[in-house]
């Protein structure tokens, strides 16, 4: 595994940390291919509950790829990271455990995409966010795809076409992050809410995080109709009855992920 990405589990919790604080946090293709692994680790794995990504230091969360390294690949080889990016990505989009983002800095190009992939987002309320590609020539290709499914359109294309910084109250406001608190805050908002992540059914989690994901592209009443099925696999999980017992009895539930 890479160096890039340092990977801890605690209390239930897997802590994945981009490690490259002299680079800003940026994306090495070693530390993609890392952290795919890990993925796959993660969704294994019965004793994680949740997922916590950051950044090294406190200079950034993520700066996206390192451009000096894009230069000087190969020509016929400077898709291989976007493509590996791409996939990492999806991935995460198909992760059953809550990822939660710790945005511990300025999270820029990539690392939006690496942010917007979680679905919770806790951000110091001095950071920013911004798609620069523009600036030099390039454009948030892969990025835009979130982007788009995050933010009002108009929103979306005003930052991938201009490239200007966004910072994290108005990055609340537009709902793209979920919250923006004090620097010497982040740390308690974070161990809070990995409490009560964890704290919740896993099997009730996944299938609830999978049938989000598949009904956001879909119409209306398909989508509602797919809902009742989905709801259908939770009650019928061991963890659902546990649960329904426990809120009866007055008790809190004891969850087995079955």
């Amino acid at each position: 595994m890479s160096d890039d990405l340092l990977y801890e589990i605690r209390n239930g919790v897997a802590f994945l940390t981009i490690n490259r604080e002299e680079r800003r946090n940026a994306l090495s293709q070693e530390m993609i291919l890392s952290f795919l692994d890990r993925l796959a680790d993660v969704d294994q794995n019965e004793e994680i509950n949740a997922v916590c990504l950051t950044g090294a230091g406190e200079r950034s969360f993520c700066s996206g790829a390192d451009l000096a390294v894009t230069l000087a690949g190969q020509e016929e080889d400077r898709l291989s990271g976007p493509r590996n990016y791409a996939r990492l990505l999806k991935e995460m989009a198909k992760c059953g455990k809550p990822l939660v983002a710790r945005v511990n800095g300025p999270c820029l190009a990539g690392g939006m995409g690496l942010m917007l992939s979680c679905d919770i987002v806790i951000a110091r309320n001095d950071a920013y966010f911004q798609t620069p590609e523009v600036n030099v020539g390039i454009f948030p290709m892969m990025v835009g795809a979130l982007l788009y499914r995050n933010l009002p359109r108009k929103k979306a294309v005003d930052m991938v076409l201009t490239g200007r910084k966004i910072s994290a109250p108005e990055a609340e406001r537009m709902g793209m992050i979920t919250r923006a608190v004090k620097p010497d805050e982040l740390e308690s908002e974070i161990q809070i809410t990995l409490k009560a992540l964890t704290s919740k059914s896993p099997i009730g989690t996944r299938i609830g995080k999978e049938a989000f994901r598949v009904m956001s592209d879909m119409p209306f009443e398909p989508a509602v109709d797919y809902l009742c099925e989905a709801l259908g696999r939770v009650i019928s999980t061991q963890d659902a009855m546990e649960g329904m017992t426990a809120f009866l009895q007055k008790r809190p539930p004891k969850f087995t992920g079955r």
